[in-house]
């Protein structure tokens, strides 16, 4: 495998120390940061691995993105894409839970819980199968009403 020359500019030099020496980043961009500024000074990968305590692949890999990108990539995830198929309360859903939830408990019950609500919804068929009370809080999380208590105003 070819080893990926870093050359940096003083600029980046003087980043790189800085966002080591601040330890206010987040600890992959400090590593990253030590990764590039060992490779940047001629340190083997040995050297440059534990140092900055990744393994060798991880140095190798940084010099890839550096290479690849620059020196934004190298530091910073590559963000990641929406995946809506993923989302289980869709607007349609999450407006029906609301609905639900500011309706009339149902009998024999003071208030609607959060499980209650996500069997409901999935028994009415509002919401696919498997929905979780965590993603009924979280739909519910954005709404003023009272589970099983109508909102004043």
């Amino acid at each position: 495998m070819r080893r990926i020359e870093v050359n940096l500019s003083p600029e980046e030099v003087a980043l790189l120390k800085k966002k080591i020496a601040s330890g206010t980043s987040p600890a992959r961009e400090i590593q990253h940061a030590r990764i590039l500024l060992g490779s940047f000074e001629g340190l083997g990968d040995e050297q440059v691995s534990r140092e900055a305590m990744v393994s060798k692949p991880t140095v190798w890999s940084v010099r890839r993105l550096y290479a690849e990108g620059g020196l934004d990539a190298a530091l910073r995830r590559k963000p990641q894409p929406p995946r809506p198929e993923k989302r289980k309360v869709t607007d349609d859903t999450e407006a029906r839970l609301v609905a639900l939830a500011c309706s009339a408990a149902p009998e024999g019950r003071n208030r609607w819980t959060l499980r209650l609500l996500s069997d409901h919804a999935v028994r009415l068929g509002y919401a696919p199968a498997g929905l979780s009370h965590e993603s009924v809080r979280q739909a519910l999380k954005k709404t003023s009403c009272v589970l099983g208590k109508p909102s004043a105003g």
